[in-house]
């Protein structure tokens, strides 16, 4: 399964795209063809999962259940090289990877974490955000850690991630490389898929930086509450 063109709304900008996939296992009961009901097995039956990665350079990441690897096309051999062995991403980071301009339709508990972000005078923190999953999680992986989330607000409670996808093989990939993915309450590979293009609320990164925006998410209470 995958998402062919991760990142579109960026094609007429110039920007990064790219091409996210997962494998799963064949369903030990299922006899025959994969069909769509084939697909709805939580994330922890992934295989294999990467993505593409399209800009100056081609760069496929991927990951067999054993680390991490980047591999670079190199058009003069017509080969992909491997040119990132055994990527992995740090356990704090500071890059702070969300849509800002969704802002104020957030829960109170990510409103909040990125504000304390903001104000935090002992770690500088690099806000980006792409409108490509795939460069915001390469740069996640080669730029030092932090965190990536797209929540779920007023006009789409769920968020805007597909979870057979786009969140699963992404959580896999970073959980590989030393990293977590959770909803900001539950781990995203251990979700029960229903439908093909369900949607779930998506925090990828470093185990501390995602683990701390989860405690805010679960501290719930009313903005004049907040210190």
């Amino acid at each position: 399964m995958f998402d062919p063109l991760d990142g579109s709304s960026n094609v007429d900008a110039g920007l990064a795209t790219g091409t996210i996939f997962g494998v799963l296992r064949h369903p030990e009961h299922h006899i025959g063809s994969a069909q769509a009901s084939t697909l709805l097995q939580p994330g922890s039956r992934l295989v294999a999962a990467g993505y593409c990665l399209y800009g100056p350079a081609t760069t496929l990441v991927l990951t067999v259940g054993n680390g991490v690897h980047g591999f670079t096309f190199d058009p003069q051999c017509n080969q992909f090289l491997h040119t990132h062995r055994n990527m992995r991403i740090p356990r704090r980071g500071n890059q702070v990877m969300l849509n800002l301009g969704n802002m104020p339709s957030w829960d109170t508990g990510v409103t909040q974490f990125v504000q304390d972000c903001m104000r935090d005078k002992e770690r500088t923190r690099d806000f980006r955000y792409s409108g490509a999953l795939v460069g915001d999680v390469h740069s996640l992986l080669t730029r030092g850690g932090g965190v990536f989330g797209y929540p779920g607000d007023a006009k789409s409670p769920n968020g805007k991630l597909r979870l057979l996808y786009e969140a699963n093989p992404m959580a896999f990939l970073l959980e590989q490389a030393g990293g977590v993915g959770t909803t900001g309450v539950q781990r995203i590979r251990d979700i029960q898929p229903t439908e093909v293009h369900q949607r779930v609320p998506t925090f990828l990164g470093s185990p501390d930086d995602v683990h701390s925006l989860g405690c805010y998410m679960q501290y719930r209470m009313s903005p004049d509450l907040w210190i």
